[in-house]
């Protein structure tokens, strides 16, 4: 079991790691042996397959990139969290975005998995929302 605040402060600060582009701040935020599982059906194990994952991410090769949590539940008890967020994704003078979501599970203050899910086929061009 896990105390809710550590718990949803360890979600929070992954979360804006993303948003600032802070690929080594996300990977301290993750067990040596974590697990990533894409939306696309990709798994990687470690830090090392983790990183080379999000690598082309965080150098801004798909444009800046943001997340923007909707909703945020927590499961003290088995320490996991589901992170449903809004994806905004700026280049050549657009945005796109999709929603999505990860469960994340936690033990000893590190995140041994993180799953994603996306709801949808391509991204959609939006101005504004």
């Amino acid at each position: 079991m896990i105390a809710r605040q550590p718990l949803e402060e360890l979600v929070v600060r992954f979360t804006e790691a993303f948003n600032r582009d802070d690929l080594e701040e996300v990977l301290s935020l993750m067990s040596e042996d974590a697990i990533y599982d894409e939306f696309d059906g990709r798994r990687r194990r470690g830090r090392s397959e983790i990183r080379a994952a999000f690598e082309p991410q965080f150098r801004g090769d798909f444009g800046r990139i943001r997340f923007h949590t909707e909703d945020l539940f927590l499961d003290e008890r088995d320490g996991k969290a589901l992170i449903r967020w809004r994806c905004s994704i700026e280049k050549g003078g657009r945005t796109r975005f999709w929603r999505g979501l990860d469960v994340l599970h936690v033990k000893d203050g590190r995140i041994t998995e993180k799953h994603t899910y996306a709801k949808a086929e391509r991204l959609r061009l939006q101005e504004s929302d």
